[in-house]
């Protein structure tokens, strides 16, 4: 990587998920400096969290290992995670950035070889896992993080199990008296793709999932069937750890709803669809085990309906035209009991399952008018393309909600953007 000093003539990314990464190596291979900025201690967002894509439905591992070999092999990028900005001042062409630096307590010098997470004792929730469930306090964040090193978690700094860790290190990677730092950059154009937050559940209060052990997201089930994750890649009730043969999505779970997020989020009837293939090849050979999709309608276009009529053949999985009106629990079985109208035929509905899952809408982590001053942005917050923004352009899931090729396509848009901006100023540069 890089260790050029960043110019006007840099083009500064801001998130370093599918879209920001995308962005950042679209740009550096074309020639431009480029600095990545990342808040959390490995890149790879929401993307690095899917158990598989669709409508493929490989592993995302593949593609995040070409993306971690091209930003290795790149001179003209400079990655820095655990980092925000501060502020931004100036105009297009000519950027002043301050962005703070968190402190990791863990060098360069780390071999990712786990030493320092043995001797420590101590245990946060791991934010991979949703905080499903709990990691040592010294911790990689997961298996393909980039950079591969590990970092300690504030809480424990000061006290013995730091120290601790720093004796257990052979190769002098604890760095205990880490401090906070600020790096002061120029750049010609900024490319913003902080992503996006799934929307939070417990608003939705009739689906009770901030009082129901068995209600849970879209997301959360994802994280469940990845191998890798809290419960090992199967499919267990939060209430008393049985293995959901059961399971009921209600679509739209906050979307399109004025009470919540007005937009269609796009990913979510897909999502679904996905994770009943999930059902299926997880039970492939008990007949008991069914899924149950309640929806509106459901959104795919092209390629993705075809995956849509495959799901619909699966004699395991139903599809129930209603938008669920609540749920309440039994409270011997703790099941979960959904209530609503068929709307096939209007007949009312009071259906138990083992587990439901909230395919839940997205929202940009930051909305727009928090970017900048006078960016422009919709109602739901997204970054909109306008000529007031000077050189500060929305990607991937901070312009719009996308699924990942969307995503791609509009990181790769932003860069086009950005570097037309930077080649603007150094034509002006040569000609002055």
């Amino acid at each position: 990587m890089t260790d050029a000093v960043p110019t006007n003539e840099t083009i500064l990314v801001v998130g370093a998920g599918i879209s920001g990464v995308t962005a950042a190596l679209e740009a550096a291979e074309c020639g431009k400096d480029v600095v990545l900025v990342e808040k959390s201690p490995s890149v790879g967002g929401r993307v690095a969290q899917l158990y598989k894509y669709f409508p493929k439905m490989c592993r995302p591992l593949c593609g995040q290992e070409i993306n971690q070999r091209r930003m290795d092999a790149s001179r003209r990028l400079r990655l820095y995670t655990m980092a925000e900005i501060e502020s931004v001042t100036g105009e297009a062409g000519n950027y002043d950035v301050s962005i703070r630096i968190r402190p990791r307590y863990v060098n360069e010098n780390c071999t990712a070889c786990g030493a320092c997470a043995d001797a420590v004792e101590a245990e946060i929730k791991n934010p991979h896992n949703l905080n499903l469930n709990a990691v040592k306090a010294a911790y990689i964040p997961y298996s393909m993080s980039y950079p591969q090193r590990y970092v300690l978690d504030p809480s424990i700094i000061g006290t013995d199990d730091a120290q601790k860790a720093k004796e257990a290190c052979q190769y002098g990677a604890i760095e205990l008296d880490m401090e906070e730092a600020t790096v002061e950059i120029k750049a010609g154009a900024i490319i913003w793709a902080t992503g996006w937050n799934p929307y939070d559940a417990a608003k939705i209060q009739p689906y009770g999932y901030d009082r129901y052990d068995n209600v849970i997201t879209s997301l959360e089930l994802e994280r469940m069937m990845d191998p890798s994750g809290p419960t090992g890649g199967r499919i267990l009730r939060p209430s008393d750890n049985r293995e959901a043969r059961s399971i009921a999505f209600i679509q739209c779970a906050g979307s399109r709803d004025q009470n919540h997020l007005s937009h269609c989020s796009r990913i979510c009837c897909m999502a679904s669809l996905k994770q009943s293939t999930y059902i299926s090849e997880k039970y492939s050979i008990d007949s008991d085990a069914t899924t149950t999709i309640y929806y509106i309608d459901i959104r795919t276009i092209d390629r993705l309906e075809d995956f849509q009529k495959r799901v619909q053949a699966d004699e395991k999985v139903r599809f129930i035209k209603s938008k669920v009106a609540n749920i309440t629990e039994d409270r011997i079985s703790g099941d979960v009991v959904l209530h609503g109208v068929n709307t096939e035929g209007y007949q009312r509905y009071d259906n138990q399952h083992d587990l439901a899952v909230l395919a839940i809408g997205m929202e940009p982590s930051v909305r727009a008018g928090a970017v900048g001053s006078g960016i422009a942005g919709d109602k739901s917050g997204f970054i909109q393309a306008d000529a007031n923004n000077g050189a500060i352009f929305g990607a991937g899931c901070a312009a719009n909600a996308l699924d990942v090729n969307r995503a791609v396509q509009s990181a790769t848009a932003a860069a086009l953007r950005a570097i037309q901006v930077v080649n603007g100023v150094a034509a002006t540069e040569a000609g002055s």
